[in-house]
């Protein structure tokens, strides 16, 4: 495993010392593949998408030289199974995950299916996957077994970004801090300072093609940020995320200055989005759409997303297709020229370079899907049903709708049509591994309800419910 693996310290000066079009002969012709994820960042909380007050001047600059696509969405509104999507290129509950990991579940991405790391690594590519990892603790399911060379990060859904050695980091913590399957100390410094910092060290030792997978856990609660950046937006009402959201801005910086200084920016193809909406606790915005992280309106699955090639694409450009994060998956393995006939499963996303360079006017899907248990959606053109079991349905034109305000269900056809589609679906689905459980369910149906009726919603977990339920009944 990398991480064991002595460099030699003149190999890494050379690769440093030399830059611009000199660095570019020493490297491979087969493009780079890296994947920026971020976990519950909203869709207006990035400069490029029009923020007020969050300050994102690295990723906007990506974004201005590359594609920004507007109508983006993962296939899960929670992030182990929307991650599960974007490392598989295939809907997640084809095999079972839909749900993120019940409190008694060891199972997670099945290791039949194959991850977009292991796909690269065997086609002579070095891989990494630095950050947040959230598909399975045991052994079978760790990074370095599933395509993965190298691995830096932690292997749960969430933990501090700071050392806490009688919590996160207390030894045999599913949490840890993990350099592959060693243990990590890390004193002083800022998770997301952290991530950005192995993935440049990653870079500098790599003289290979490689795929970096940098999936960070900001800005995913808990809400922790450096005094230094507290400092910088005192005052400023969204403080944290403020303050979380510039690391992460920071840290991608320093990457793409790694990648300048070895003429690696302009082969590396790079996407950029987040993991699922803006969360209901952290203050992001996922204006102007309705809903958040977990549930099935757009605020829950739309999320901020840009691809960047160098001169491949046109500079300052904007898609209005409707795209998948399932895409990412087929669109690298074009560009490395890599054939879908040797994947295992065969994948549901689509190589987007001709839709994004205009070589097609179509557009990458006509119709996406979600579900997670008993909550279920379709995109199908403009129109876009949501089902809820127990609960009800209701179809919006997005079109003229975006807000999901105006109930079309009275149009028993398109109900039917779109009924048929999302059953026919469903159909080619696994059986789900595990579930939401009782409560979360009950959570789940109560949040689609007050959307579903246009009002706040009353609760967001199951204490919150069992509260209210108490006062209402006192």
């Amino acid at each position: 495993m990398e991480g064991n693996v002595m460099v030699l310290p003149f190999v890494v000066a050379g690769f440093i010392s030399v830059s611009g079009s000199q660095a570019a002969n020493v490297f491979e012709k087969k493009p780079n593949v890296l994947i920026i994820l971020l976990d519950d960042a909203g869709y207006n909380d990035f400069g490029f998408m029009g923020s007020p007050d969050l300050e994102t001047p690295r990723i906007d600059s990506l974004a201005r030289e590359g594609i920004v696509c507007t109508d983006a969405h993962v296939s899960a509104t929670v992030s182990g199974p929307s991650r599960a999507g974007i490392l598989t290129g295939r809907y997640q509950q084809r095999f079972g995950y839909e749900c993120n990991r019940g409190p008694n579940s060891n199972v997670y991405l099945p290791v039949d299916e194959e991850t977009i790391g292991s796909v690269f690594q065997r086609n002579g590519y070095r891989t990494a996957c630095i950050g947040k990892w959230h598909q399975g603790d045991s052994a079978c399911f760790h990074p370095n077994r599933r395509g993965f060379d190298y691995f830096y990060g932690f292997l749960s859904g969430g933990r501090s970004y700071f050392y806490r050695p009688f919590s996160h980091d207390k030894p045999g913590n599913r949490s840890n801090l993990l350099e592959n399957d060693c243990q990590q100390h890390f004193g002083e410094k800022y998770l997301t300072d952290l991530f950005g910092e192995k993935s440049v060290e990653f870079l500098e030792r790599t003289s290979e093609p490689f795929l970096l997978y940098l999936a960070f856990n900001a800005v995913h609660t808990p809400m922790e940020a450096t005094p230094e950046d507290m400092a910088r937006y005192d005052g400023h009402p969204r403080q944290k995320l403020a303050a979380m959201t510039w690391a992460v801005d920071r840290a991608i910086g320093r990457v793409v200055d790694c990648l300048k200084v070895q003429g690696r920016l302009d082969n590396t193809l790079i996407f950029f989005l987040s993991d699922n909406g803006g969360a209901h606790n952290n203050m992001s915005s996922n204006f102007p759409y309705k809903g958040f992280k977990g549930n099935k309106y757009e605020a829950g699955h739309r999320v901020p997303f840009f691809v960047h090639w160098g001169d491949r694409l046109r500079e300052g450009g904007r898609y209005d297709g409707l795209v998948s994060s399932l895409d990412i998956f087929a669109t690298a393995l074009a560009a490395a020229g890599i054939e879908e006939t040797v994947l295992h499963n065969p994948c549901d996303g689509v190589d987007l370079m001709p839709f994004l360079t205009h070589v097609r006017g179509d557009e990458p899907h006509s119709t996406l899907y979600w579900r997670k248990d008993q909550a279920a959606a379709v995109r199908d053109g403009d129109y876009k049903l949501i089902r809820v079991e127990e609960v009800g349905i209701r179809l919006y034109d997005l079109k003229n709708d975006p807000g999901e305000t105006h109930d079309l269900s009275v149009d028993t056809l398109k109900v039917k049509s779109l009924s048929c589609k999302l059953d026919a679906w469903e159909k080619s689905l696994g059986t789900p591994l595990w579930t939401e459980g009782k409560e979360w369910n009950e959570v789940t149906r109560e949040i689609h309800r007050d959307l579903m009726e246009n009002r706040p919603v009353r609760f967001y977990t199951p204490a919150q419910m069992k509260k209210r339920m108490c006062i209402i009944n006192k």
